[in-house]
């Protein structure tokens, strides 16, 4: 009998030391994961900040198409006025 209530302790005590580690596996494991979830939050702040980023670049990148566009029909535009311009000066100068 002794020697039955000696195993069931030295059971217990290795249950009771087992059941320690994994405490504190557990509260390492918790600490490992807090940190994870702070890493994961910040890479998806910076993933919808570089998305951000682009859309506006693609924005830019638009108005700037539609700017030398602009710019292209008013050097053409201006061209036009130029010759038409040439074009009354040299009527004027038959005149005089």
């Amino acid at each position: 009998m002794e020697e039955s209530f000696k195993l069931l302790e030295d059971r217990i005590r290795r249950a009771a030391e087992r059941l320690k580690e994994l405490q504190s596996e557990t509260e390492s494991l918790r600490g490992e994961l807090a940190t994870a979830q702070s890493r994961a939050e910040d890479a998806e702040k910076r993933l919808e900040e570089a998305a951000e980023a682009q859309t506006s670049r693609a924005q830019d990148s638009k108005k700037a198409e539609g700017l030398a566009r602009e710019v292209k029909a008013l050097k053409k535009e201006r061209e036009e006025i130029r010759s038409r311009l040439g074009g009354l000066v040299e009527l004027l100068e038959t005149l005089e």
